[in-house]
């Protein structure tokens, strides 16, 4: 995607939504400093110009028994297009995998993946992840906390 060039108000835009993502477009208008009509302008703008790509509510996993965070690095025996696709097509499948990202390094791909208990993540690896046509070796790294957590992206607001 190409990089899309924006300015300092539309990097407060940014920041403000990062922070409150169900803001008004007049307490955002007012927080930037531009009326409410040029300030909607350039919301749908960044809209259509895909760098505001959808809002969601961020949700505490332990509120809802999501209590054990895995972090999976996973090596397949063949890293030519056609396992990786394999590979990839079956993992987006999973809504345990939070997140997946094919790597450098020792591993092909590391995975976020977030389960109620131990016996979720082994049923899980056992008899979903390892089954995986390709999938070589597998190994994990349990989080015990979390230090730091952020879901929104450094944006200069000056």
């Amino acid at each position: 995607m190409p990089k899309t060039s924006l300015d300092a108000l539309d990097r407060k835009i940014l920041h403000n939504l990062q922070v409150d993502g169900r803001m008004s477009n007049q307490d955002l208008s007012e927080r930037i400093g531009l009326s409410p009509s040029p300030c909607l302008r350039r919301l749908r703008q960044l809209e259509s110009d895909g760098v505001i790509t959808q809002y969601v509510a961020l949700v505490d996993p332990g509120t809802i028994g999501l209590d054990v965070t895995a972090f999976v690095r996973v090596r397949l025996d063949q890293q030519d297009d056609r396992h990786l696709a394999v590979f990839e097509s079956a993992i987006a499948e999973f809504p345990e995998v939070m997140e997946c990202y094919l790597m450098t390094g020792d591993a092909d791909y590391q995975l976020r993946v977030v389960v109620e208990s131990l016996h979720a993540f082994e049923e899980f690896l056992r008899g979903r992840l390892t089954r995986i046509a390709g999938v070589a070796q597998v190994t994990t790294s349990f989080a015990l906390r979390p230090v730091v957590y952020k879901t929104a992206l450094p944006v200069d607001a000056a």
